[in-house]
């Protein structure tokens, strides 16, 4: 007797028998925290293409066709989108491949000229990118109002957890004044696209020239903002180390490639935005692991906790440092962290 298809599995099976695609073989790919699932379609002539499913209205496939559009329209690679159904949030695009840097780290390669590329890819954003798409695309705007509410999810999240009961007010709001005091000068620079999740996991290697050959993946989160932050995001982590000559090394190249731009401020503002971003991720994988279950997120919290320690021990994250020490000493920041794997 047949099975009945779920609703929503029968939206996709409608979907891609509408491209020709009903005898195709479906491969589910690894996912990641979001709710957007991947598969790899293999179509009966032996080639293959990817299914995106974007749950509705959890996220929204507009901005990521539009944006897609627009960093192809500069050079830099993006999956084509071939097929598309919005209204259902799912898409046809072609598929990159394996071969993304995690994967190719993972295998040995070497990793300065794969974070080299990235970084490249960043700069001929950052350089090329037209500063009215912003509004054209009505893009959010990663302002210090917005990192603060990210940042406000390790009170609700965290704080819980490692203290056994919820945050006071008066903790609360002193959480963020801190946090607002050090965000502001850090959002003060030139802003770009804001990639949100530029990080190893996300790019992948193609056979293109110069930066074509960064395949950008996973940017439908995009916004407007300060350009320092997809830096931090690929060189501080949560899920793998970076040598630290290598980071440095990077931020000197990107840095070259915009003189007019004043150093110390930009590397403030790394500092502050890495903070901002590590305190969001603790909070997520604590989140992952208490209310789904997705404790495999925990092995990474050692990591995160020390790269946002490094980040507290600067003089520009003076008032979130006072914060941290006057309310979550050390003892209570190792709360569900478990071993990290070698």
């Amino acid at each position: 007797m047949p099975v009945a298809l779920s609703k929503r599995e029968a939206e996709i099976a409608a979907f891609l028998a509408a491209h020709g695609l009903s005898a195709a073989m479906r491969e589910p790919l690894a996912g990641d925290a979001s709710a957007r699932r991947y598969e790899r379609i293999h179509k009966p002539d032996g080639g293959t293409l990817i299914l995106v499913d974007t749950p509705v209205p959890a996220e929204d496939l507009v901005p990521f066709i539009a944006i897609g559009s627009e960093l192809a329209a500069i050079g830099l690679s993006v999956p084509t989108i071939l097929a598309s159904d919005v209204e259902r949030g799912l898409a046809i695009q072609d598929d990159f491949g394996s071969e993304t840097f995690t994967r190719l780290l993972a295998d040995g390669a070497d990793p300065w000229p794969l974070y080299e590329l990235a970084t490249d890819a960043l700069i001929a954003i950052h350089r090329d990118w037209p500063v009215d798409v912003a509004e054209r695309l009505a893009l959010p705007v990663y302002d210090p109002a917005l990192f603060l509410a990210q940042t406000g999810l390790f009170i609700d999240a965290y704080v819980p957890v490692a203290l056994g009961r919820p945050a006071s007010d008066k903790e609360r709001s002193e959480f963020e004044t801190a946090w607002r005091a050090v965000l502001e000068p850090a959002c003060a620079g030139t802003p770009s696209l804001l990639l949100r999740d530029y990080h190893v996991d996300n790019v992948m290697r193609l056979p293109r020239p110069g930066v074509s050959a960064a395949g950008l993946i996973d940017f439908q989160s995009a916004g407007w903002g300060p350009q320092a932050y997809d830096l931090v995001s690929l060189l501080e982590d949560a899920r793998r180390d970076v040598a630290p000559d290598l980071a440095e090394a990077m931020v000197a190249r990107y840095l070259d490639a915009f003189p007019a731009t004043d150093a110390a401020a930009f590397r403030r503002a790394m500092a502050v935005l890495g903070a901002a971003r590590h305190t969001r991720i603790v909070a997520i994988f604590v989140r992952l692991a208490v209310s789904q279950g997705r404790r495999s997120y925990l092995v990474h919290l050692p990591r995160v906790w020390r790269l946002l320690e490094t980040q507290l021990a600067k003089p520009e994250l003076g008032p979130v440092a006072a914060w941290f020490d006057r309310h979550l000493p050390s003892d209570s920041r190792a709360a569900l962290a478990v071993p990290e794997t070698p």
